[in-house]
């Protein structure tokens, strides 16, 4: 309780305070999805339904693909580093060691990516409901503690949490894609998307929270599916 309390008076004295600086690099993120062409913002929407609705399925193929993705920024960081020579190689090796470990690891893989979606949903909601960016971090912390412990706990919630969240971002990234070459007016678009703090997280949550019951339901009625 002592912790709640804790959190709630952070969540007060943020409320209270105006924000100057931005955590959240919207730039940066608007810039690459407007950049995106029609056939990658449409391979990113249909990827993004595969995973949201059924990701339960290839649960085990998204682990290893993730893993490889640390393993590629972990060669590209350690080339940079200590090597200085060609980085294709040493990050090629390093995707390879990432996705070979994630087979014995599958089971830590997915509690881990479980207790991350839980610190990205209830960051969401805290930026959703127009609290300050600068205080985001207390509100992920509460997701990530207790999206680690019900994962840890029960393995489906977090095969369901991180496979939601990961097609809905994708669903959301490729639909703002089109959206903005060609669908809507681009500057009224813009203006949601910089101006109304809760446009971006209502995207990803709202796909998410539907992509988490339909999951459960299909797990359910699932008769050979099996962690």
């Amino acid at each position: 309780m002592n912790g709640l309390t804790d959190i709630l008076q952070i969540a007060l004295l943020a409320a209270q305070q105006s924000t100057e600086k931005d955590l959240v690099p919207l730039k940066m993120i608007w810039e690459h999805i407007s950049k995106l062409d029609l056939v990658e913002a449409l391979t990113f929407i249909s990827f993004g339904v595969v995973c949201l609705f059924y990701g339960w399925r290839i649960f085990k193929i998204l682990v290893t693909i993730c893993f490889g993705l640390v393993g590629l920024g972990v060669g590209v960081w350690i080339n940079d580093q200590l090597v200085g020579g060609n980085v294709v190689w040493l990050a090629m090796f390093s995707v390879l060691v990432f996705a070979i470990f994630s087979v014995p690891l599958m089971r830590w893989g997915v509690t881990f990516l479980g207790a991350v979606s839980g610190g990205i949903l209830t960051a969401g909601v805290w930026l959703a409901v127009g609290l300050p960016q600068e205080y985001v971090w207390a509100g992920g912390l509460v997701g990530l503690i207790a999206g680690g412990m019900i994962s840890f706990i029960v393995f489906k919630i977090a095969v369901i949490l991180f496979t939601s969240l990961g097609g809905s971002t994708l669903m959301a990234v490729g639909i703002l894609a089109v959206l903005y070459g060609y669908m809507v007016n681009r500057q009224k678009l813009e203006t949601l998307v910089f101006e109304h703090q809760w446009f971006l997280p209502a995207m990803i949550l709202l796909p998410m929270g539907i992509g988490i019951f339909m999951q459960h339901r299909f797990i359910k009625t699932a008769q050979d599916w099996s962690v």
